[in-house]
């Protein structure tokens, strides 16, 4: 049987078999999802990270074009305790390990994944190098060492779409809203669920100025989520300051949300391993209403350092973090969850409708 090992920064060694050849670098971070594998390795906000999933069996269902939230895998390398070998599903249109090996994924099973996640649990986030190809340990261990660290990364430019595009209301909806979505690694359910709300959207690039974003006409615009540390983001920030200060309604998503809290002069920083997973519990401050949310990211925004006019209106059960606020004097919210789920839970897909109340369709035909 062909091995492969994960190494981490702290030393720990942990060996499993080769399901799919390669040698990448990255965070080592674990999803406690069950479901909903496709989903997490084509997300782009996975960019620079080795994913290990905590649920046992991954694959059971095989693989399915139609799950792809983006046009490739991002992650830099895929762990489990085992993959399945025979998908069980009509929708079944491969099995995962094929699909790892034609994607260039280094992946591997048969390992102990409870220990890989105590480590990240107990010592926070640590960088790791998943290998199929090499058993030189030390030498590893000293690239490892010169490996960036997720925090200062910029990752955005690595992801972002190259070009403006659009996404029309699917056939027998009709245009309600015209809508600028910036780009950061953005989710194509994010894009799903505004245009089944009759939402007419211009995907433009990260880099995209204020001005020629304004410049569209749109009635509102969406920040998409997205990997790396935001506060590098020099210029997203400024331009995300630019169209708060317009009065334009603006809507954040996971990345998104960090970027409007540093655009408002607020801080993030660095989660001691991050949220990745459909079993997040967030409570709505006012109503004290909990929904339980898809999240996947490792930064958040520091509460304390918001000015007066931003309000956190949810907060995380499980650690206290910022989930959500809005502005009081500009038609602006954020959301560090995914309300487009995917994969799921569905419990906050009505954050679309709540961001596109506040939208009003003057430019709409």
């Amino acid at each position: 049987m062909r091995t492969g090992l994960l190494l981490l920064e702290d030393g720990s060694v942990f060996e499993g078999r080769a399901v799919a050849p390669g040698t990448r670098f990255g965070e080592v971070v674990f999803n406690t999802s069950m479901t909903g594998y496709q989903e997490i390795l084509t997300d782009p906000s996975y960019r620079g990270q080795i994913v290990v999933m905590t649920f046992p069996h991954i694959g059971n269902y095989g693989i399915n074009a139609a799950m792809e939230e983006s046009a490739r895998p991002w992650v830099e390398g895929f762990v489990a305790r085992r993959f399945t070998a025979v998908p069980s599903s009509h929708g079944s249109e491969g099995g995962l390990a094929s699909y790892l090996r034609a994607s260039s994924v280094p992946a591997l099973d048969d390992l102990d994944t409870r220990a890989v996640v105590r480590r990240v649990r107990e010592h926070g986030a640590l960088k790791g190098v998943v290998t199929t190809e090499r058993s030189d340990v030390a030498a590893l261990a000293r690239e490892l060492a010169d490996h960036p660290s997720m925090a200062g990364r910029p990752l955005v430019s690595e992801v972002t779409c190259r070009r403006i595009h659009e996404v029309a209301p699917p056939a027998g909806v009709a245009t309600r809203w015209r809508l600028a979505v910036y780009d950061f690694g953005i989710k194509s359910n994010i894009l799903r669920n505004l245009a089944a709300r009759g939402a007419h959207l211009q995907v433009l690039p990260a880099g995209t100025s204020a001005a020629d974003c304004l410049s569209l006409g749109v009635d509102g615009v969406v920040l998409s989520n997205g990997p790396g540390d935001p506060e590098p983001l020099r210029e997203a920030i400024a331009t995300v300051r630019e169209l708060v200060d317009s009065g334009i309604p603006t809507f954040g998503i996971c990345l998104g949300h960090q970027l409007l809290g540093l655009a408002m002069g607020g801080r993030t920083f660095k989660l001691k391993f991050g949220h990745h997973g459909g079993n997040q519990p967030v409570r709505d401050v006012a109503t004290g209403r909990v929904l339980i949310t898809s999240q996947n990211h490792g930064f958040a925004v520091d509460p304390g350092s918001l000015p007066g006019n931003c309000t956190v209106t949810e907060i995380n059960l499980n650690d206290g973090t910022v989930e959500a606020f809005s502005v009081s004097d500009r038609p602006v919210y954020s959301a560090q969850y995914h309300p487009e789920a995917a994969p799921g839970p569905l419990d906050a897909t009505s954050l679309f409708d709540r961001f596109l109340a506040r939208v009003t369709p003057a430019s709409a035909s």
